[in-house]
């Protein structure tokens, strides 16, 4: 817990942009995080909420990070489940949840079509961004 605190300190005094963080409720291990859509995105002006759930084993274990807020994308699924390489076999104990975030962030810029998560999606994108 004692890495958590410290975390939340950095992201409070410095949080990554259009983004923020912290705990939901007394349970340091459960935060609610806020992402803005990034400027020139196609997500620009949208408001993304998202829970982060810490384990015991954290930081030798990734976060679990979901999207609650339903978003369109190719990495993120309809249960807000993002496929992102360092919540899995990326995964390291250097990395913190404002390198998450930030991770987060440029996946809203440019989505990954080569790891969808949703392959429709990745398809349109691929193929048509105009209407994607």
């Amino acid at each position: 817990a004692k890495r958590i605190q410290k975390e939340l300190a950095e992201i409070t005094l410095d949080p990554p942009p259009n983004c923020s963080a912290g705990p939901k409720g007394d349970n340091i291990y459960e935060w609610r995080s806020t992402i803005l859509g990034p400027p020139g995105s196609v997500y620009e002006g949208g408001v993304f909420f998202l829970d982060i759930t810490f384990s015991s084993d954290y930081p030798f274990k990734p976060p679990k990070v979901t999207f609650r807020t339903r978003i369109y994308h190719c990495n993120i699924n309809s249960q807000g489940v993002i496929c992102l390489d360092i919540l899995k076999d990326n995964w390291s104990p250097a990395l913190t949840i404002s390198k998450v975030l930030l991770s987060i962030c440029s996946l809203l810029t440019d989505c990954n079509p080569a790891d969808p998560l949703v392959g429709s999606i990745a398809t349109q994108y691929l193929t048509n961004r105009a209407e994607h």
